[in-house]
């Protein structure tokens, strides 16, 4: 698996120069499923640098803050969902491409009847990965509803990550595929890392204080409470380094592009440009 991210990492700085160089059955003691299973998703319908000409074309060449700014430009229009319409949203998105029945649940990695969405022990719930609280916008249609960073998670996993802000260490979590958490932050499974972040960086860059909410951005540091910031900005880059996108990431992202927000995360399909704006 190492050496499959390491080539797809390779293949990600490759096509940057390019681009500069021209300018899982249900049951409630599932097994987390593998990286084979996570990554078995088909391909996706179009590979990063075909939007680079069409929906990406008026921030190619740029970096740090102009590069942020038309990236807002670009993602902020999107088709808006209602808190209710999450549900069979990310039972599209997140489907195990293994069983057409069942969602992948980010935290665990267990592949989970997609009828099991609820509020109780076993079920599955809309996890906020930039915690709600953080800017206190709670399931309001906008930051509240985005399923760029709305994913299915255990109840119960869910409930222990519950506001925390991300970091390494700590205990581990169980029933939560690898994951660790301490008093004030949560580290998710190895498989997962990056695209947490990634899923961060666009909500820093989706939402600027417009719209009515809050305006959201990445910080050094944990135990932010309501506070409109995440962190560790530091921990949030290296997991999007260490975890390139793989091809269920992708597929997600053009599920949510082609037939619910109609908007993309621009961090899975360029990472690089975690590292040009911070």
């Amino acid at each position: 698996m190492l050496a499959i991210r390491t080539r797809r990492r390779k293949a990600v700085v490759l096509a940057t120069a390019a681009v500069l160089a021209g300018l899982t059955a249900p049951s409630l003691t599932a097994s987390p499923a593998t990286a084979t299973t996570t990554t078995a998703t088909p391909n996706t319908a179009a590979t990063n640098t075909d939007y680079d000409d069409t929906y990406y074309k008026d921030a190619i060449g740029k970096t740090g803050a102009s590069l942020k700014s038309s990236l807002h430009t670009i993602i902020s229009d999107q088709t808006k969902l209602s808190y209710s319409a999450v549900w069979d949203a990310l039972k599209a998105t997140d489907e195990d491409p293994d069983n057409s029945g069942n969602v992948i649940l980010l935290y665990s990695g267990v592949s989970r009847s997609k009828s099991l969405n609820g509020g109780d022990t076993g079920d599955w719930n809309r996890e906020h990965v930039w915690a709600k609280s953080h800017g206190d916008f709670g399931t309001s249609t906008g930051p509240g509803t985005d399923i760029h960073h709305l994913r299915p998670s255990d109840v119960r996993v869910n409930s222990v990550r519950g506001n925390k802000d991300f970091d390494n260490g700590g205990s581990a979590v169980s029933g939560g595929g690898g994951s660790l958490t301490d008093s004030d932050s949560f580290e998710p499974r190895d498989a997962v890392k990056g695209d947490v972040a990634r899923m961060i960086f666009y909500m820093a860059v989706r939402y600027e204080g417009g719209d009515g909410f809050a305006d959201l951005e990445v910080n050094g540091q944990v135990g932010n409470g309501s506070n409109p910031y995440i962190g560790k900005l530091s921990v949030l880059k290296a997991w999007n380094d260490e975890d390139p996108p793989d091809a269920f990431e992708e597929h997600r992202n053009q599920v949510v592009y082609d037939d619910y927000q109609h908007n993309r995360n621009p961090f899975i399909d360029h990472p690089e440009w975690v590292e040009s704006i911070w």
